[in-house]
């Protein structure tokens, strides 16, 4: 399954595809494997988030 196309207004479609897409992605793993993965993603977007809100701070 390939990486789905997030659109620009982040609608309740692309929250569905996203979840849609972990699922597959997920199904064959340990919980381990899970937990980690899903901690690997969060601490990303808290990166991008950190990093946005720099940028709006300097504006």
């Amino acid at each position: 399954m390939s990486k789905p196309n997030i659109s620009e207004k982040f609608t309740i479609e692309d929250i569905h595809e996203i979840r849609k897409y972990n699922a597959e992605r997920r199904k064959n793993l340990t919980l381990e494997e899970r937990l980690a993965d899903i901690k690997k993603s969060a601490n990303e977007c808290e990166k991008d988030i950190d990093e946005y809100r720099k940028t709006r701070v300097a504006m």
